[in-house]
């Protein structure tokens, strides 16, 4: 199962038509939708797609390595799995899977707080690998608690997330009525029985629901006042100063994602932060926002000796992780790709999109006369 690839999906965007022919479409929606006009989410995708990478073809050179070190571990290739909320909605167990095929194949997986999967279970998929991504509770006592319950469970590394002071204002999801569990409607009901594999992974998975909130949520509480208790209880905006009781309860490898803006990063720095995610929600928060590979080329060159610099938001192959990389960048994060190899290709899914990166990354380096993950930005063509 480890070295699963199936040869008739050797691109992500075959994944992505085999998937949206299965999942229903409120949950494809779900995915796929951005901020108001979608325009940030094109952008993310031409302004990675802009970068070039120059050769070094007469210069003497052995073979590529894709390991990376990060905060005392080894992983095999220079990307993780971002955190998406819902995923078990989009197909059943996705978390789990995805968790699975990331321990097997030794990258990170970052699991959402708003994941259908609970993070104690998780955490025993991983056997104590994956990172936990949080989202910042107004009420301290949930804080405190869920970050009991991070300790407990093993998690080595702790995302905090920042770029979301706001709910998006999502077309897509307001027209579904997007819910967790989905919404009855006729039409939503219509969609699930048009994809009855979905339906019947469903079926045996029982019905999606934020498992790690569970005993933070009034008990029968109406899925329409969902999205209430989540901006009141769970996703308050996040400051510097919302941060310092966090970084003091959490003595392990930090990281806040969702940074764009450079003085950002130097207030992370000085927090004592451990990485800075350069992002913009995979341009699912603000439409008129700039894409991340811009100004993380400027981040790395000033910041990259005094913090880890990773990147996530419109990478879809191993190009764009070389692109991420030779920017500055010391490790990336997918999440669509990801959720659109499941959705494709069910508890196989993880393993072939994993390998599917990999090999990609390889013939690049290998292309480029790139020994090792460090030494990418030598061959950016910088404008």
């Amino acid at each position: 199962m480890k070295d699963f690839f199936d040869p008739r999906y050797p691109d992500i965007s075959d994944l992505r038509a085999k998937a949206q022919k299965r999942i229903p479409n409120f949950a494809f929606d779900y995915l796929e939708g951005g901020c108001m006009e979608e325009i940030s989410v094109a952008r993310n995708r031409s302004d990675v797609a802009a970068v070039q990478l120059r050769s070094q073809l007469l210069t003497p050179f052995d073979k590529s390595h894709l390991e990376v070190e990060l905060f005392g571990h080894t992983y095999s290739a220079p990307f993780g799995i971002a955190p998406i909320g819902l995923q078990g909605l989009m197909w059943p167990k996705a978390p789990e899977i995805l968790a699975k095929s990331a321990a097997d194949k030794n990258i990170p997986y970052v699991l959402s707080t708003v994941s259908s999967a609970s993070l104690e279970s998780i955490a025993e998929i991983s056997q104590g690998k994956a990172w936990y991504q949080l989202y910042n509770p107004t009420d301290n006592s949930i804080r405190e608690d869920l970050l009991n319950r991070i300790k407990q469970a093993g998690y080595p590394v702790l995302v905090v997330t920042v770029d979301v002071p706001t709910f998006g204002f999502r077309p897509r999801d307001i027209k579904n009525g997007l819910a967790m569990p989905p919404n009855m409607t006729v039409k939503n009901i219509l969609q699930m029985l048009a994809k009855p594999s979905w339906l019947w992974e469903t079926a045996l998975a029982g019905k999606p629901e934020m498992q790690t909130l569970k005993p933070y949520m009034p008990k029968d509480m109406p899925m329409d006042q969902l999205a209430a208790f989540m901006n009141k209880t769970v996703m308050g905006r996040v400051d510097i100063e919302g941060l310092k009781p966090i970084r003091d309860m959490w003595q392990g490898p930090l990281v806040i994602k969702g940074l764009i803006n450079p003085q950002d990063v130097k207030l992370a720095i000085e927090l004592g932060a451990d990485g800075v995610v350069i992002s913009n929600h995979g341009g699912r928060q603000l439409d008129a926002g700039e894409s991340p590979i811009k100004p993380l080329q400027g981040i790395a060159k000033k910041y990259r000796s005094d913090i880890k610099i990773f990147m996530d938001s419109g990478l879809r192959s191993g190009t764009n992780i070389a692109a991420s990389l030779a920017s500055g960048a010391d490790f990336t994060f997918l999440g669509r790709p990801f959720v659109y190899g499941v959705g494709a290709l069910g508890k196989k899914g993880g393993y072939h999109t994993i390998n599917t990166l990999m090999m990609q990354l390889t013939q690049i380096m290998n292309q480029l006369g790139c020994s090792k993950v460090a030494d990418l930005p030598q061959y950016l063509v910088e404008e």
